[in-house]
């Protein structure tokens, strides 16, 4: 289960996490998620979930930084046919392509620890699936298709 942390959200911008008693910054808040927990931001004064504003403000934070999150034609596209869309489009289907990227990502980097503990040689692979591989038989091989289809 993920632990979840209450943060307080007061009108001066200022942010309160309730379990370590203490103010946090946006950097604070988004060093609590990358080391894996979630975290819930009410206004104090309405009670309203802004955790959705609060996050979309370190995302921005860091896209100031870069100077770039989203390509320019993808932010045409956006203001172009609105929010809805775009809304529509995280909660359906990017959230699940990133989480899929990461499980095979993370599957990938466990499968080549595995070889490695087991003393695979990468190298030696490598170096035999180039020798099996004769990039002269497979031209020939495409030129003769190729040949037999005028023919045919």
């Amino acid at each position: 289960m993920v632990n979840k942390i209450a943060i307080k959200k007061y009108p001066n911008r200022r942010l309160y996490n309730t379990e370590q008693s203490s103010y946090v910054t946006l950097e604070d808040v988004a060093a609590l998620i990358k080391k894996g927990f979630r975290v819930e931001v009410t206004d104090v004064n309405t009670g309203e979930d802004v955790t959705s504003l609060v996050l979309t403000q370190i995302i921005m934070n860091k896209a100031k930084e870069s100077n770039a999150l989203l390509p320019v034609s993808l932010l045409h596209l956006i203001i172009q046919f609105g929010e809805n869309l775009l809304h529509e489009f995280f909660e359906k289907y990017l959230e699940k392509t990133i989480e899929n990227y990461l499980d095979y990502r993370k599957r990938m980097d466990d499968q080549i620890h595995a070889y490695l503990e087991m003393g695979m040689d990468f190298s030696s692979l490598a170096g035999k699936t180039f020798q099996d591989i004769d990039p002269m038989k497979f031209f020939s091989n495409v030129k003769s298709r190729s040949r037999d289809k005028d023919q045919g």
